[in-house]
């Protein structure tokens, strides 16, 4: 995590502790002056009440306006609502096909016991409780309604201001372009982008660590921790190359690097030096890259360093020569894996003869809420949490259909690192939050992520890769007599990379 999150976490339960504190000092009197049996009766009831209405981490407070900054050629629509219809006041939405509406979304007094909810037609986008502030619900697919004054608006356990403002976003089909997904972990690529990839016709997919860590419930089969970490490392690597192919990607366009889970910032800050796995014992990569299509830059010594993970991305980017790239937020993304991915992946493109045009950028995690998208599965994905301003991008929001909403499901279903069954407090919490705030999980799968993930919407932040536009060659290569190293590898691109 990044130092803000452990300082938001830090604060979280320094609040938390001074509250526990303030209650058992009034629980103690409450037993003096009263009735000792008040006591415990009060214990069971504040638990219930905490898991039911407590228990979300969430570090602003609801009432915090989200801050947004858009492109300057995004148009900026005043609108207002008639009636629960949305019509834009001034202006026309042309052929933008991301459509973002800024409201104030303010709860009633039952929005601070259920989940305020904000309904666009027969979509349904969830809230902080609480909230009173400025929020961002996302349109998009809805361009029909909106242009024939159909399109309605209201709020369940919320009103909406009577004025807002549309911003309208125009982008290509990047489905149509050149892909490269970076995905730091196994399951990163589906969680973000499985309705992207799965609908692209021309997408590579390069996940970045084997995933080995925090691998206590394969212990269960007799195995050490060492094995264990070792035997999760496989099984996730295999998911990286493999299901892809559920998406229509072959195993040909997906490759694996073999890093380790969690060291990739300690790699970045020395960057020569190797740092094996912290859990499974192992410090060659290459143990991962049997299955590989290619042969990389990090296969001569299997060293797990920096150093060797921007030359293969470098690689990786003259080889399959990618318009665009997939890749974390570097700003709204904590995760410290997931930071340092589109680190090394800038430091990739700065140094390669390949230069993408575009970075689509995604956020799997988020600083400030571990709820967010909220509200349950199906349901559009509204901009998340931004209470520190974030660079100005564009924004994509492709739909997803029933079908590969569905679709996208039975991919995260088939991940290991998402079938873990949950603890029994979890689930026990769940089903308290069921009974008196009125939350819904999927059938699909138990994890948070078959509910935050699978939805109409996928959300992708547009940035210039800023490096210069992509080019068969790059200048200089003629005076050089450099070969690109995609035309030096061609020959072996079905031939997997020699592991010792």
């Amino acid at each position: 995590m990044t130092a803000r999150k452990q300082q938001l976490l830090k604060r979280h339960r320094r609040n938390k502790r001074l509250f526990m504190l303030v209650a058992l000092v009034a629980l103690v009197l409450l037993g003096l002056l009263v009735a000792w049996w008040l006591v415990p009766l009060s214990l069971v009831l504040g638990w219930i009440a905490h898991e039911a209405w407590f228990a979300d981490h969430l570090f602003y407070r609801p009432q915090d306006d989200y801050c947004y900054a858009f492109p300057p050629d995004a148009l900026a629509l005043p609108a207002r609502l008639e009636e629960d219809r949305l019509v834009v006041v001034e202006g026309d939405i042309g052929m933008a096909e991301t459509l973002i509406l800024e409201v104030r979304v303010t709860a009633s007094r039952l929005g601070r016991l259920f989940d305020p909810q904000v309904w666009i037609g027969d979509d349904r986008q969830d809230f902080e409780r609480g909230v009173d502030g400025r929020r961002y619900l996302n349109l998009s697919g809805q361009q029909a309604a909106l242009r024939d004054g159909s399109l309605r608006l209201h709020g369940r356990f919320c009103t909406l201001a009577g004025t807002a403002t549309l911003h309208a976003l125009g982008n290509p089909d990047y489905a149509e372009r050149r892909l490269l997904i970076v995905a730091p972990h196994a399951d990163d690529a589906e969680l973000a982008a499985f309705g992207l990839y799965s609908r692209a016709r021309d997408v590579a997919i390069v996940t970045l660590t084997q995933g080995e860590i925090e691998a206590e419930r394969y212990r269960r089969l007799g195995l050490d921790a060492a094995a264990a970490a070792r035997f999760k490392g496989r099984l996730r690597t295999w998911d990286s190359l493999a299901v892809p192919l559920w998406g229509g990607v072959p195993q040909s366009r997906c490759v694996q690097l073999g890093y380790y889970c969690l060291q990739l910032p300690a790699m970045a800050a020395e960057p020569q030096r190797p740092f094996g796995s912290r859990e499974s014992g192992e410090t060659d990569i290459r143990n991962a890259r049997r299955h590989n299509p290619l042969p990389l830059p990090g296969d001569a010594d299997g060293a797990p360093s920096w150093r060797n993970l921007v030359a293969d991305l470098g690689a990786l980017l003259e080889h399959f020569r990618p318009e665009v790239v997939v890749t974390p937020h570097p700003e709204l993304d904590p995760h410290a894996d997931h930071v340092a991915a589109t680190r090394a992946l800038r430091e990739a493109v700065a140094g390669s003869a390949w230069r993408p045009e575009t970075l689509l950028l995604y956020a799997n995690h988020l600083h400030d809420n571990d709820r967010w998208p909220m509200g349950p599965a199906g349901g559009g994905i509204a901009l998340p949490p931004a209470i520190e301003p974030l660079p100005a991008d564009g924004l994509w929001s492709p739909g997803l259909d029933a079908k590969t909403q569905l679709d996208k499901a039975a991919a995260l279903a088939m991940q290991h690192d998402l079938q873990a069954p949950l603890a029994p407090k979890r689930r026990l919490r769940r089903l308290i939050q069921q009974l008196l705030a009125g939350r819904r999980w999927p059938a699909t799968g138990a994890d948070e992520f078959f509910r935050k993930a699978v939805r109409r919407h996928e959300l992708f932040w547009v940035r210039p890769c800023g490096v210069g536009a992509p080019a068969d060659r790059a200048p200089g290569l003629e005076q050089t007599g450099r070969q690109p190293l995609h035309a030096m590898i061609a020959a072996d691109f079905h031939t997997p990379a020699e592991t010792p």
